[in-house]
């Protein structure tokens, strides 16, 4: 079934969500596109040219921080981002959607609560540096869980564990983008006919790149386990690093790919179904 087909099928009223939650989780989405934005045309300056960088949603918050009003940014981005937080650790609870409780439901569940809890923490870091103050980074923190886990008895096992299922969710993206399911998601139908396919190509496009990061973010878990070691560990910016290795155009891909990404959650913001039974 085609994206038009599904998004004429499928319902388009939201259910027995508290407004704030949806107005709040929709800037979440649009807070969540400014940084990917960000993120990707900084590694497309860098892989087309000088002047760009690789850096990571933690980065992004502080190029904001130095914009004109960035202060004031900064707390509308840390509003979003809690309120989608929020969204997404009662969509886990609830189970709106009706993902079940098999196998395939439960790990679907768990990863809403996880991307909640780490858009919550996000949310805390953009409030924190709205407010001048500086906050250990994402990666600081999985370098930090890494090396707790190895002083507990089979904390490798527990590393490779984390490994295959960052990793899994990559692929999983790499699925989504490939199966084209949007309109089950977003009211594709409220788009006009003539935006619908250049909507549906830069959304796949984008979330193939977010999974490719995501394969490597699992990469590079497994390697800490393998050797032992937590500084291993590593995020969007040791992701893009590590393709720009690989040569320009590999680099260049994933990086219009993030910007391709930013403008899928732009879409988010306007168009997703966010719904809480």
């Amino acid at each position: 079934m085609d994206e038009r087909a599904v998004a004429m099928s499928t319902p388009v009223e939201m259910r027995d969500v508290a407004p704030w939650v949806e107005r709040l989780a929709r800037v979440g989405y649009a807070a969540k596109a400014l940084l990917y934005i960000t993120i990707g045309i900084l590694a497309a300056q860098a892989a087309f040219g000088p002047g760009g960088r690789t850096t990571d949603t933690e980065g992004a918050l502080r190029i904001v921080h130095d914009i004109t009003f960035g202060r004031i940014v900064l707390l509308v981005i840390a509003a979003g981002l809690l309120g989608y937080a929020l969204w997404r650790v009662v969509e886990a609870i609830v189970d709106p959607d009706g993902r079940g409780n098999n196998l395939k439901g439960l790990a679907l569940r768990a990863s809403f609560a996880i991307r909640g809890l780490f858009h919550g923490a996000l949310g805390v870091a953009a409030f924190r540096a709205a407010l001048g103050q500086r906050s250990a980074g994402t990666n600081d923190q999985a370098r930090e869980l890494t090396a707790s886990a190895f002083r507990v008895p089979g904390g490798e096992l527990l590393i490779y564990a984390g490994a295959a299922f960052v990793a899994g969710y990559g692929v999983y993206q790499l699925y989504r983008s490939y199966a084209s399911k949007l309109g089950r998601q977003l009211e594709l139908g409220a788009v006009s006919g003539e935006m619908r396919p250049w909507i549906v190509r830069v959304s796949r496009f984008g979330i193939a790149a977010r999974g490719v990061i995501f394969c490597l973010i699992g990469f590079f878990l497994a390697r800490a386990a393998q050797r032992h070691d937590a500084a291993e560990v590593g995020g969007i910016r040791e992701s893009l690093n590590m393709l720009a290795n690989l040569g320009r155009w590999p680099f260049a891909v994933v990086a219009l790919g993030l910007i391709a990404y930013g403008v899928y959650e732009l879409v988010n913001a306007r168009y997703r179904r966010i719904t809480v039974a």
